[in-house]
């Protein structure tokens, strides 16, 4: 077993941070709101207690990894003694919307509005985790050719394991709302922001869309949720933003009437209300794909 603590690749084009790994043993580096331009995954494997993301708080426990997207502001709270392990990767090393089809945590482990952003981790899957970081340490301190191939290999593993598992978690979930109808509503209500994110922005329209009352939708969607539904529109129409301010050339002006906002300043605001950060900050330093990988 190697003993360093932290192992780190810089993107030798600009200097950002490309890829890193460390263990922790106190809160100090998530105490306050973190609002990074890079992935992040923190394996939980000691401690317990809350963590803040986006507009919502939940309970984390040992043995959870959770999951955060460039710039989604959390902060975690644990009750006492917290150790485990971070990845950090940035889009420019590794970009899981180019490469949806290969790893598929886009809108599992990522992007998911209407999940919890962690997964518990079992026994199998433990060892797969040890195994991985082990070989992704073993490869940052002897680099040789092809070292950030290999890395996005083990990188792939990782995200592709923790995918599957949060998939088989989900499918097994029951409903814990008790009003009957609650479970067919929040799934058509997942269909028509789906459908509609580009052209419906307010929550009384998707009371319309589903032919029920404002109050009793934001009572069903606060319960199962735990957010507003103002809140998950405006997360999918951020997530939908970063996906084209990263993936695309288009100018912010054209993505925010594609996203329908005829107002550029407007949409702008919006964004940096929602991401703490302006369009064009967010394309600067979370990069842009500007060829495939």
């Amino acid at each position: 077993m190697i003993n360093q603590s932290a192992f780190t690749l810089v993107n030798p084009q600009n200097g950002n941070l490309a890829f890193k790994i460390f263990s922790f043993e106190s809160n100090s580096c998530f105490d306050h709101i973190q609002r990074l331009n890079y992935y992040s995954l923190i394996w939980v494997q000691k401690g317990k207690g809350k963590v803040k993301v986006d507009f919502s708080e939940y309970d984390f426990t040992e043995n959870q990894l959770l999951a955060f997207s460039p710039y989604q502001p959390f902060m975690l709270s644990p009750d006492d003694v917290f150790e485990g392990k971070v990845i950090h990767f940035h889009p420019d090393f590794f970009c899981i919307m180019k490469h949806h089809d290969e790893v598929a945590c886009n809108g599992v482990l990522f992007n998911n509005i209407y999940e919890p952003p962690y997964v518990r981790i079992d026994e199998m899957t433990k060892a797969t985790f040890n195994m991985v970081l082990e070989q992704m340490k073993i490869e940052m301190q002897n680099p040789a050719i092809a070292q950030y191939e290999l890395l996005i290999s083990y990188l792939k593993i990782f995200l592709i394991t923790a995918s599957r598992l949060k998939k088989e978690q989900l499918a097994v979930v029951t409903p814990t709302i008790d009003e009957k109808s609650a479970p067919f509503v929040l799934q058509n209500l997942k269909n028509f922001i789906e459908q509609n994110f580009k052209t419906k922005h307010s929550a009384s329209d998707y009371a319309e869309l589903l032919n029920i009352s404002p109050k009793a939708l934001a009572k069903i969607t606060k319960n199962h949720f735990n957010k507003t539904l103002t809140n998950l529109i405006a997360e999918r129409i951020i997530i939908e933003a970063k996906r084209e301010l990263y993936l695309t050339n288009k100018a912010v002006k054209e993505i925010a009437y594609e996203l329908g906002y005829e107002d550029e300043h407007y949409f702008s605001r919006f964004f940096k209300t929602n991401a703490e950060v302006s369009p064009q900050t967010y394309r600067d330093t979370v990069g842009f794909a500007k060829a495939v990988k």
